[in-house]
């Protein structure tokens, strides 16, 4: 199947009109997207946006050939002009098939939000997946080989879903095998939530997905590499940074995260509650929460040699670890390398030999891993001898664990500059 996407933004398009944001101000040219609508072999339009015609003809089409229009969500405002020529746009109630003239297969996806999703297949078996904005499968779509709630088999070839959005809909995709390291994901549905440019395709490639300016076409099933997505990542930053939002950021389009809270509880402390409880609330329910300063044998968690470390789905799910920081400051506890002679009597030793395990650990495992740990060293000098002692132990962790890491990033004011990969 030969896909054209006539646009790419969300329902109000970016820029939005008269929006005085700094998203909007930048996304010129390029960056520049109408609503999302797609043009498959030139006889199956789906979403009917203003000025289709234009569109398609900008992108080097033609809707003349067009035999079905189909709507994906309600479309507000003022009723849809249908250029002369265009036949009627319907939705198709949930579950039901349509057999289209082309060779075309399509079935409708019930979905969480008012819409309907598209399955749409090829005459050689190529199929795509379309979900309209804001919107994840209502339930299941399988995949692996087996059959999926809309009738088809195997991961999908190409998916097309509102990811920055959404990611809770891509990790449901990839638990249910509907995603694979082969499936190439586009971001459709494209709002001024994240500025465009740069800053867009970071956040879309350390899911795994990309996006498409308008007007560009893809072929269906065509190999397509899909971004590298590194197994270890380093997520650093100084305090209120944005660390932890960033390291959380990167595995919301996968499943079963393993959330490595290493702070602990502290009774009595209201300040130190307050922030767990936020923490919480912001990472997705399917997440679970382990309270431990164990991370070798999380790290030694093995997938086994078959699993996919890249975009597919390993049997030991990824582990964000938040954070270092507070994992050091256990380790130092548990060796009394706070105290100066303690230090110098072999807590200094066992702290290395802990630190030491631990980057070993992270050198050989075969988990995706978000490690979170504080930057230090460019502030001011602690007054105490065992604040420096702190300050100096957990530069060389960063940079050790930073140096078994395919990917360093240093978030500084809510932006993450990368420093490796």
């Amino acid at each position: 199947m030969d896909l054209t996407l006539l646009g790419t933004g969300a329902p109000q398009g970016l820029p939005r009109p008269g929006c005085p944001c700094a998203a909007c101000a930048t996304a010129v040219g390029g960056e520049a997207r109408a609503a999302t609508a797609l043009l498959i072999d030139g006889a199956l339009l789906i979403d009917l946006t203003p000025g289709p015609a234009f569109a398609a003809a900008r992108a080097g089409r033609s809707l003349a050939a067009v035999r079905q229009v189909l709507l994906s969500h309600p479309h507000n405002g003022p009723a849809l002009e249908v250029p002369a020529g265009l036949p009627q746009p319907v939705r198709v109630a949930d579950g039901l098939a349509l057999a289209l003239l082309g060779g075309h297969r399509v079935r409708a996806i019930a979905v969480d939000v008012p819409g309907t999703g598209y399955e749409v297949t090829g005459g050689d078996g190529e199929r795509l997946l379309y979900l309209p904005p804001g919107a994840a499968p209502a339930g299941e779509i399988a995949g692996n080989g087996g059959h999926d709630a809309s009738g088809g088999t195997g991961p999908y070839d190409l998916v097309l879903l509102d990811v920055l959005e959404r990611p809770d809909a891509l990790a449901r995709l990839r638990a249910g095998g509907a995603v694979d390291a082969a499936t190439d994901v586009v971001a459709v549905h494209i709002d001024h939530t994240v500025p465009p440019g740069p800053e867009l395709h970071r956040r879309l490639a350390a899911l795994g997905a990309r996006t498409v300016p308008d007007g560009g076409s893809l072929v269906v099933g065509e190999y397509h590499a899909v971004p590298d997505l590194p197994r270890r990542t380093l997520v650093l930053g100084g305090a209120r940074s944005g660390k932890s939002v960033e390291a959380e950021r990167r595995l919301t389009g996968f499943p079963e995260v393993l959330y490595v809270a290493t702070g602990g509880t502290r009774d009595g402390d209201e300040e130190w509650a307050q922030r767990v409880t936020l923490h919480r609330e912001r990472r997705p329910g399917s997440w679970r929460t382990a309270e431990t300063c164990d991370l070798v044998p999380l790290l030694a968690d093995d997938p086994g040699p078959g699993a996919d470390p890249g975009n597919g789905r390993p049997t030991a799910p990824p582990l964000l670890i938040d954070c270092l920081a507070l994992w050091l400051t256990h380790a130092m506890d548990e060796v009394a390398a706070w105290d100066d002679a303690a230090w110098e009597a072999g807590g200094r030793r066992a702290l290395r030999e802990r630190c030491d395990a631990l980057v070993a650990a992270v050198r050989a495992t075969r988990r995706r891993v978000v490690a979170v740990s504080n930057e230090v060293g460019s502030g001011v000098v602690p007054a105490t001898s065992a604040g420096r002692r702190f300050r100096d132990e957990l530069g060389r962790l960063n940079a050790a664990f930073g140096a078994e890491c395919e990917q360093v990033l240093l978030v500084v004011a809510g932006q993450a500059l990368t420093l490796r990969g």
